[in-house]
């Protein structure tokens, strides 16, 4: 008779990603969501704003539906994407500090969050406009009004969002520079980049020092560059694991 046994493996051994693998993995997703943002969330839906007049706005949309519904789509994939990265660089950055990096990650999904309520704004105008069973209950100038007003109140939950994205860079900036397995300049210039952001807590400034204060945001650029040409410091990372699984 033979008794078999069973080991439970440690985390490193568990780990399936090298931390270089995931960095880079981390950097493509924030690649992809950075660029369907900027074109789903901002410059689409800015090409058929038409400031103050809702009736030219709706007619925008109703004349190029296919451009208006790949925003959507884009915006879509955004979230999607956000989702895995935040994923990602929270297994990245556990070993250099439980709680924060948990904070971190629970930051990064409430901008999540918003950046899908953003999308659920975006989608309205095209069913408002196209009616349906409520069309009767509207002159068509409020069904106008009620598109715009989407779209406006499309881009104040996204500008929200950046704010907590913004907070997010901050955590995410202090993690790299408490790290070891990162430069801490790419640190400092990610938590540059977050202060950026939350300068929009405060619109009249951010009125006032745009688009000057943007130039902070290189912080981001530099960590994809980073993250996706160097990675991290594999041995300095699996040091800190170690020590990380043993507590």
């Amino acid at each position: 008779m033979t008794i078999e046994t069973t080991e439970t493996p440690s985390k490193a051994a568990r780990f399936a990603w090298s931390p270089r693998s995931m960095a880079r993995l981390a950097a493509v997703f924030t690649l992809i969501e950075g660029n369907s943002a900027v074109f789903g969330q901002l410059r689409i839906p800015g090409q058929f704003i038409v400031t103050r007049d809702a009736e030219a706005t709706a007619a925008n949309i109703l004349s190029n539906e296919t451009l208006f519904q790949f925003g959507v789509t884009l915006t879509l994939i955004a979230v999607a994407a956000h989702i895995a990265w935040v994923v990602l660089f929270y297994d990245l950055f556990k070993p250099v500090n439980r709680t924060l990096s948990r904070l971190t990650a629970f930051v990064g999904l409430i901008a999540i969050a918003l950046q899908a309520v953003s999308a659920i704004f975006q989608i309205a105008p095209l069913t408002v406009l196209h009616g349906g069973e409520f069309s009767s209950a509207f002159t068509a100038e409020q069904l106008q009004a009620l598109a715009y007003l989407s779209l406006r109140l499309q881009g104040q939950t996204f500008n929200t969002y950046l704010v907590f994205f913004g907070l997010w860079c901050l955590l995410t900036g202090t993690l790299i520079f408490r790290s070891g397995f990162m430069p801490r300049l790419v640190g400092l210039l990610e938590i540059l980049a977050g202060v950026a952001y939350l300068i929009l807590l405060w619109p009249p400034l951010a009125g006032a020092l745009h688009p000057y204060y943007l130039f902070l945001g290189v912080g981001e650029l530099v960590l994809l560059l980073w993250l996706l040409v160097k990675g991290v410091d594999s041995e300095r990372w699996y040091a800190l694991n170690r020590a990380f699984s043993e507590n």
